[in-house]
């Protein structure tokens, strides 16, 4: 008898150890840009990340419309750039996926510089930047890919990604133009936006100008102690 209700046991354990490993998933947006008039908060970019415990997870960019200023808009995706994330650790990015405008307007993309480090402007620099062709002629609506870390396995989806140091773990670069009737004539407006974080501004000539301030000033005092 007590063979049998062991025997019981073992079996609904087996079971449980044969059921597939359920998917985790998180999903954010890319809210803030250095577009003149679409600063933001705007949702302009979803990124979804959807792990199953293994070194692979599979993250997908997808453009969003919104209504600026009495317009509405798509953000796309494309150029150098394009789409970056700030992993946890070192991983590479494969088996690419796109969808491209409705209403024409934009040839076939392709992924020609993937995982680079690098400076995505006024928002860090990312682990893992991936350029596209020309974003005027060449955007998307959306793209997946597969994240393969390089050593042991992702776990929960939430543990992907890391903030770098302005504080952004996801960015895009964005062409934006009106929704959906004008696509065919390609982008209008373009710039970079991230999940969020410090944006780093140029001062406009300001330190240049200080300087040449303190200089002439200096210039001056000299001429006076000769004379």
């Amino acid at each position: 008898m007590k063979i049998k209700y062991i025997a019981a046991v073992l079996i609904g354990l087996a079971g449980l150890s044969l059921q597939q490993v359920k998917a985790d998933n998180s999903t954010f947006f890319l809210t803030t840009s250095n577009i003149p008039g679409f600063v933001g908060p705007i949702n302009m970019v979803q990124v979804s990340i959807t792990t199953d415990g293994s070194n692979q997870a599979t993250v997908s960019f997808t453009s969003q419309t919104a209504n600026v200023g009495g317009t509405n808009y798509i953000f796309m995706i494309g150029n150098g750039s394009a789409f970056d994330l700030n992993t946890s650790a070192a991983a590479t990015t494969g088996t690419y996926a796109f969808t491209q405008p409705a209403g024409g307007g934009f040839a076939s993309p392709s992924v020609v510089t993937p995982n680079v480090s690098g400076q995505v402007d006024g928002f860090g620099v990312f682990n893992n930047t991936n350029t596209m062709f020309n974003g005027f002629d060449h955007a998307v609506t959306s793209l997946s890919f597969i994240l393969t870390k390089a050593s042991g396995n992702w776990g929960l989806a939430a543990n992907v990604l890391l903030a770098n140091a302005n504080g952004a773990f996801a960015a895009a670069h964005i062409f934006i133009t009106q929704a959906p009737g004008a696509l065919a004539n390609g982008a209008t407006f373009t710039g970079y936006a991230a999940n969020g974080g410090s944006v780093n501004t140029p001062d406009g000539g300001t330190t240049v100008m200080l300087l040449g301030v303190a200089l002439g000033a200096l210039g001056m005092a000299r001429r006076f102690l000769r004379s």
